[in-house]
This record gives structure tokens, sequence and C-alpha cells, in this order.
């Protein structure tokens, strides 16, 4: 009698152990005694499967989904832009400095936070904000830790509303060729309320305790004497982001594909007389720009030995497939806190290649709301928690999970009704 797993064919075994390997790693966030990231880990596996033979080079092309790619440089050139004029380290200090009550404080973080996501992408927002709010929150002997969480938090919620907040909206987005305000009217209320809950719990949890962190809390470059330094603002360049990003949600309005958009707005942004492209270019995260491609590749692989299609096919027969909320919430909330949220969309489209537009709004909402629950949720998180080291504030697994947890299933609740209610999926 033939056993089953010896008659796999070896290469198909070595891409499966291959590919298993690299979603350790996502989960693991790098591998024990070596200084190889997710990145690192996903450009290595790609690279051993070309040099086996199971990817060609012209396979590996296919397998990028490059417009995706697109979208995502020249949101981060966009940025940039608004980076290089000094406007988040502005905006971080001003809420930070601003003469009001620790509870205004939050709210004004998880909005501006939330807000600034929903358009300039979460994970860059919250890479330039972190640090200069942990500077002036310090220098008020203020606790910075529930308004780093609180950031986090809202730059999650507040990216779900619209197809360009995050990385994997930005690919669900182009999977299903979705559109930009029909995007936002699908998720922006859910996206909203989430906001609110990421206020409402953090206060709640940090109610009484906003006052000067403890030496647990603050490490060796932490200091809440003096004042942080004024920030210049150079509104010529705040003026130019400005215009750029209202002329892009300009073009969201017509049949311009998005890529193409973004990229016109992005090639605006290189040509300027007082900023180097060099520079500008220098703030796009090109690491993140590799572990999508890497990731793209390595999912294809997988798909060309036939084994998701079978997968799919198995999940359909017994009638598991994730486009009801029953399947889709517990899939989103397990996948977004063990390999990450953008890993595992990638991984669910390149296995379920045609999913109903209900279930792509799903997959969105509650992938981005999911991450909010621990830490490796979501790369914002981890963004924030190692800026914020960098700043000498140690925000911990447990003290973000104390509010992670509630914040997370308060809003996803809310996600499930509004999806259900208004038709976009069914509950089972």
């Amino acid at each position: 009698m033939p056993i089953p797993f010896l008659a796999v064919p070896p290469m198909t075994l070595t891409v499966v152990a291959l590919f298993v390997l690299t979603y350790v790693g996502m989960a693991l966030g790098r591998f024990p005694g070596l200084r190889i990231d997710r990145t690192g880990i996903a450009l290595v596996a790609a690279i051993l499967l070309l040099a086996i033979g199971a990817l060609e080079s012209g396979q590996v092309t296919e397998a990028i989904d490059f417009p995706t790619l697109f979208i995502l440089f020249g949101l981060m050139v966009l940025s940039a832009q608004y980076a290089a004029s000094g406007f988040y380290d502005w905006c971080a200090l001003r809420v930070a400095q601003a003469a009001r009550s620790p509870a205004w404080l939050l709210a004004v973080t998880v909005a501006v936070g939330g807000g600034l996501s929903a358009i300039l992408a979460n994970d860059v927002v919250v890479f330039a904000m972190t640090p200069m709010l942990c500077v002036g929150l310090l220098a008020r002997r203020l606790d910075p830790r529930p308004y780093l969480i609180g950031l986090a938090g809202a730059a999650n919620a507040g990216s779900a509303a619209t197809v360009i907040g995050n990385p994997q909206n930005i690919l669900i987005g182009q999977m299903g060729h979705l559109d930009f305000w029909r995007f936002l009217a699908v998720c922006g209320v859910p996206a909203l309320v989430g906001l609110v809950v990421v206020y409402v719990v953090v206060w709640l949890a940090w109610r009484g305790r906003f006052g000067e962190p403890d030496d647990g809390a603050a490490g060796s470059g932490a200091t809440g004497e003096g004042g942080a330094e004024p920030v210049m603002l150079d509104r010529a360049q705040l003026g130019k982001a400005v215009v750029a990003t209202l002329v892009l949600l300009g073009l969201f309005t017509t049949d311009l594909p998005h890529e193409i958009g973004v990229l016109l707005v992005a090639g605006a942004m290189l040509i300027s007389r007082r900023l180097a492209s060099r520079g500008m270019l220098g703030m796009v995260d090109w690491h993140l720009l590799v572990l999508f491609a890497a990731l793209f590749a390595i999912n294809h692989a997988l798909k060309l030995t036939g084994l998701p299609a079978e997968f799919v096919s198995g999940l359909e027969a017994a009638g598991w497939l994730p486009d009801r909320l029953a399947v889709m919430t517990p899939l989103a909330l397990a996948a977004s806190n063990s390999i990450g949220n953008v890993p595992a969309v990638i991984l669910l489209l390149a296995a379920w290649p045609s999913p109903p537009e209900g279930a792509l709004y799903g997959l969105a909402i509650l992938s981005t709301l999911a991450g909010n629950l621990l830490i490796p949720g979501s790369l914002a998180n981890i963004i924030v928690v190692e800026r914020a080291a960098a700043s000498g504030v140690r925000l911990g697994f447990v003290e973000h999970a104390r509010c992670g947890i509630p914040m997370t299933l308060l809003s996803m609740g809310f996600a499930v009704l509004w999806l259900w209610g208004t038709g976009w999926m069914r509950l089972s």
C-alpha cells in the first residue's frame, strides 16, 4: 500500500518546507540566534526557490503584484513630503504640549493618528510621530505609554477606513478592483467606531495613571526635565503635500487606475527646488516593498504545486470558505496575531483567488482591526514599540495586551454586526 507522503514529489516537499519556515519566521519575527528579520527571511526563501528551480525568473515577475507595490511606493513618497516639511514632528509635539487634560491629549492623539493613517498609510504615520510624541510627553512629566497604545490602536483602526490606509487594504483593493469611495462607505463607519473604542478602552485602563512613568517604563534615554526643542514647519512644502493629497483624492473619482494616479502624484513630489530626490527616496520603506515582493513569489511557488487549490476545494466542499463572518472573523484574528495581518492577507488571497466583494471588505476591516490585539498583530504596533524604545520608553507586551484585547474584541464585534446588518456578509 503506497504511503501518500512518499508519493509527493521532492520539489513539492521542498517548496512546502520553505513556505512553512518563512511563515514561522513571520510569526517569530526572526530566527533564534540570528539577526535576520521578516524581510530577510522572506527574501532568502525566495532566492532559494529560484536556486532550486521551483521558480523561474519570469514566474517571479508574474507573481509580483506591481500595481500594489506602485501604490505603496507612491504613498511613501507623498508621506516623505509631509515628513520633509516637519509636519509629523510638528503634529506630535503640538499634541504632546497642548495645555489640556490627559483625557483631551489622548483624544487628540487618537484623532490625529487615525485621521492621518486613513490617507497616508498607518506604518509611515506611527514611524514619524512616535519619537516626538515621547519627547513631548516626557517633557510634561506624562507617561507616554497610554498615548503610544492609543496612537498604535488609532493608526490601525483609522487605516481600516480606506483602500490606501495600510498595505493589506491596498492589496485587497487591487485584487478586487475596489473603488476608493465605495470602500470608504463600507468600511468607514466600523473604522470610526474603532477609533472611539480605542479612546474609551485606553482611557478606562489608564485612568488615574497618566502621570510620570516609573523606572520600569522609562529607560536611560528618557527624561522629563526641560522641554522639547521647537519644530520648524515648512509651510510651503506642507502646502505642496496638501495640494498633492487633494489631487490624489480627486484622481480617485476618475477611471484612472489607482496606481497611475498615485505614481503621478509621487513624481510631482520628486520635482523640487529645495528637497533632493535622493533624500525623498531615502524615506521610502524599501524593506516593506521587498517583503511584499518576496512573499508574492513564495506564495506563487506554493500555488504552482496545486496544493492551495486542493485546500480551497476541500474547504468549499466542507462549507468552510471564509466568505462568512463565522469563519472570517476567527481566521482574521488568529492569522493576524500569529504571522501578522499583511502576510496573512497575502497568503489568503494567493490561496483564494476569487473571493466575493463583500468578503474583500470583511477581510480588509477585520484583519486590520485584529492587528490591535497583540503587539505582533500589525507592523504599526511593532514600529511604535521599537521607536519608543529608541526614545527611552519601554512599552511591554502585557501593558499593550490589557488594552489591545478589549479594544480588538469590541471593535471587531461592531464590524461583524455592521457587515452583517448592511448585507455585505452573512453570519454563517
